[in-house]
């Protein structure tokens, strides 16, 4: 009996032993699986949530989030309500948007202690940084680990999505949405017409969450289809019917994708359910508007339904890091020309062909269609990640021929890629926080983009300007004699905005009528606001010598007897 239990022992010993060796050789494989790059790329991930933890609070209100803040709420309260409360459905136009990003936050305002506002743009810039984790992901799935970190700092250091994603709480959530379900498109593509059913749940979901922000998430059914296409199989002698079979099937397969996407919109965009046409009505409806909002594009301004065909393509080519381009044309080039390895072509080249499609198909709809359009590049920032995963893999594969050529070829190389890398994350720094000023230097940077294309279009820089204006009250003589004067102020923005970034409690400003009536004027220089109104300039909002807003005291104008006295 005692060597039974012994050997029982001895073998529950050994056992034990080799399951922890097996364990150990998979953590090791695992482990193994990433190199370098993959490490430097989640290290920049998590350096760009504690960047964005710290620095959230620098940016304003955009105009937008009132309203749309409000139109959560009137979801929250038609669900709440079983329905009866129909609100949303007579809120302006908010209607023919789904609320998903605004509904979040609503709820999560109820469950968190800190300033709704403050949790909206806590929430966006982490969706962001979601969005620059998905196109590293597919930039890894395409081209390995070194592409993968280039194009995290390649889409981290763009200026036109790192400086929106703080308060864009309507672009960026569905630009990363819009990311993540075409990075699952891309590994369903590869495994068609049989594709993991887990994939398929995951494609459904970021469809319609991205649907359940703006209707333009129908192009990934587009890019779907464009997939199935893509990557159907060459003819076989004996098989004719083959392509009709793997483009059946692969539909099929696909379908669960659609239908968990429905019910996903459907939730977030009530409206959306009320007939079965009604997102197409949307789509439809959006390419018809017809608002009051004006735009300049090189220096000529325009209403926003008679600008350029070619206006978004414009705002991409000079909002657009030159790096950026450059490695997205190297991408295309490298994928013509032939490659020693065929079989790795053909599927490079699927995948490079994939995402060109995912940038120049909206662009060509945009100008085709001649759709309206205004605020710069702000309604087609879900076309730079794929973008930037473009530029990650030309620049890699630019990288790899240098290589061939010498240490000393792919060393310079190497350095001028990192210089200009290292050249757009300090330009944002000294934009902080306007980095969404951004302008390559086709146009002469932010420089010659003043006052000849969009610059502060949401008065970013309010907060700055407020502060400026608040510390020079304080320190006037009236300012300390008579601390609860009520001042008038006309602002070039939200008032809103404008009441939410106040700090000084003691100054109390009230709104006139018209603006001539007002003591002080704050404005951008966008769109000339800042001429708008006259006075003494008595404070400016610069950045990289260019001034982005003005302060102006008009007291010497309206109230000319009492400046001259005081």
């Amino acid at each position: 009996m005692d060597e039974i239990i012994e050997t029982k022992v001895t073998a529950a010993h050994i056992l034990g032993r080799e399951d922890k060796t097996l364990s150990w050789k998979t953590a090791t494989r695992w482990i193994r699986r990433f190199d370098i790059h993959d490490v430097a790329t989640i290290v920049l991930i998590a350096g760009l949530v504690a960047l964005a933890l710290g620095t959230f609070r620098d940016y304003a209100i955009s105009n937008d989030e009132a309203v749309q803040h409000h139109y959560g709420e009137l979801i929250v309260a038609y669900y709440a309500s079983d329905f009866k409360d129909q609100g949303l459905f007579s809120f302006d136009n908010l209607y023919l948007y789904g609320g998903l990003f605004d509904v979040v936050a609503v709820i999560l305002s109820h469950l968190v202690p800190i300033d709704p506002y403050d949790l909206r743009h806590v929430l966006c810039v982490l969706i962001g940084v979601g969005g620059i984790g998905a196109a590293a992901a597919t930039a890894r799935l395409i081209a390995g680990p070194r592409a993968t970190l280039i194009t995290a700092i390649t889409l981290s250091t763009c200026g036109a999505w790192y400086g929106p994603m703080f308060n864009h709480t309507k672009d960026i959530p569905f630009a990363a949405a819009m990311m993540g379900a075409s990075f699952f498109v891309i590994r369903i593509a590869r495994s068609l017409p049989s594709p993991r059913a887990l994939d398929i749940a995951a494609l459904g979901l970021l469809t319609g969450a991205a649907l359940g922000i703006r209707v333009l998430g129908l192009l990934l059914i587009i890019y779907a289809g464009m997939a199935i296409l893509l990557y159907l199989p060459g003819a076989q002698p004996g098989r004719s019917r083959t392509g009709w079979r793997f483009v059946t099937w692969s539909s099929f397969r696909l379908l669960p994708a659609l239908l968990l996407a429905y019910v996903v919109m459907i939730l977030a965009w009530p409206w959306a359910g009320l007939a079965p046409f009604n997102p197409i009505r949307g789509l439809v409806e959006f390419s018809e508007f017809q608002y009051p909002i004006r735009t300049v594009l090189a220096g000529q301004v325009y209403d926003m339904a008679n600008v350029p065909r070619l206006y978004v393509p414009i705002y991409m080519l000079v909002r657009t890091p030159l790096l950026t381009l450059f490695g997205a044309a190297f991408a295309i080039l490298f994928a013509i020309l032939p490659v020693t390895a065929p079989g790795a072509r053909r599927r490079h080249r699927k995948d490079i062909a994939l995402l060109f499609l995912m940038v120049t198909f909206p662009l060509a709809c945009q100008a085709a269609l001649h759709g309206p359009a205004f605020t710069g590049l702000r309604h087609f920032l879900f076309v730079i990640p794929p973008l930037a995963i473009l530029a990650g893999i030309g620049l890699d594969s630019a990288l790899i021929a240098l290589a061939k050529r010498g240490r000393l070829v792919s060393n310079s190389g190497f350095a001028v890629v990192s210089a200009c890398l290292i050249w757009n994350a300090v330009t944002l720094v000294r934009l902080h926080p306007y980095e969404y000023l951004f302008y390559n230097s086709i146009v002469g940077g932010l420089e010659g983009a003043s006052r000849r294309y969009d610059l502060d279009y949401w008065f970013g820089s309010m907060p700055e300007a407020l502060g400026q204006l608040e510390n020079f009250l304080r320190a006037t003589p009236e300012g300390a004699s008579r601390p609860w004067r009520i001042y008038s102020v006309a602002v070039c923005g939200e008032r809103h905005s404008f009441e939410k970034t106040v700090t000084l409690p003691q100054l109390h400003w009230d709104f006139r009528s018209t603006w001539e009536q007002s003591d002080f004027f704050l404005a951008p220089t966008h769109m000339n606001c800042d001429a708008d109104l006259d006075g003494k300039v008595i404070g400016t909002v610069e950045r990289l010598g260019v001034t982005i807003a003005y302060i102006k005291d008009r007291r010497a104008l309206i109230r000319p007897s009492e400046t001259a006295t005081r």
